[in-house]
């Protein structure tokens, strides 16, 4: 079996916090689509610093040239199935999940009222900014995402391992949630 996991889900669910807390439990390590499309960003010439980009203006930009242009998600997803086989990783990905066979896979359910709690923390946005973004990226990326590769993004779940229900837990019990689905696996 592939020693890999990939953590999935909607935006701002908590998908880099768990990835970099199996890592660290595993002695994996922890990889991010996102990253790796920000650097495809950056070559084409967007500004990508910080952590919260996707949110900013400027990551909106990007999100619709990527409507535009499926080159982008298609080399970040080339790129992930390869690392993904190769093993020993935890990458948070939104695609990767129906790409591949193998590994485990976890999706991170949750109200949209959670992953603009989330946001709104996290990013110190205001609620109506933090719930305009969500939507946005949402549907945007589910539509990229049923043009390229004609899956339903945060419908057919039926590739998980497991979904974790995330609106009533806090961090740890969502990780420990996570640890004790891959110990079942590796």
């Amino acid at each position: 079996m592939i020693k890999s996991i990939i953590i999935s889900g909607p935006p701002a669910i908590g998908k880099t916090t768990i990835a970099k807390g199996l890592a660290k439990e595993f002695g994996l390590l922890h990889l991010s689509g996102g990253d790796i499309l920000k650097e495809l960003a950056e070559e084409e010439g967007f500004e990508t610093g910080g952590d919260d980009w996707w949110d900013t203006q400027e990551g909106m930009n990007f999100l619709s040239q990527r409507q535009k242009n499926s080159e982008f998600d298609k080399k970040v997803d080339d790129k992930l199935k390869k690392l993904f086989s190769k093993g020993d990783v935890v990458i948070t990905s939104y695609t990767l999940p129906w790409l591949v066979e193998g590994g485990v896979k976890i999706w991170l359910a949750g109200s949209k009222e959670n992953s603009v709690q989330r946001m709104t923390t996290r990013d110190n946005l205001s609620e109506t900014d933090a719930l305009e973004i969500v939507q946005k990226r949402y549907s945007e990326n589910k539509i990229i995402y049923k043009t390229l590769y004609g899956f339903e993004f945060g419908e057919d779940l039926s590739v998980f391992d497991k979904i974790i229900e995330t609106d009533d837990l806090n961090v740890e019990q969502v990780l420990e949630v996570a640890k004790s689905t891959v110990r079942k696996y590796f």
